[in-house]
């Protein structure tokens, strides 16, 4: 008996899966289209440049 309880209510929530997906799919196109348009920007690479250049001074060896 409580087999069949449990059985209904899981196939209550069939659809939900779906849905779910769905908009973490499009949350995920979302965030990486911001990632992708800060990163090919002229400030963030700059930035990266100069990270780089001075992380190169840091180094003991160098």
């Amino acid at each position: 008996m409580r087999y069949l309880k449990r059985l209904r209510a899981r196939a209550d929530e069939r659809g939900m899966t779906t849905s779910e997906y769905a908009v973490g799919t499009v949350g995920a196109c979302t965030v990486g289209g911001a990632i992708y348009s800060i990163a090919t920007s002229d400030w963030f690479n700059d930035f990266l440049k100069n990270v780089f250049e001075k992380g190169v001074e840091l180094l003991p060896f160098m």
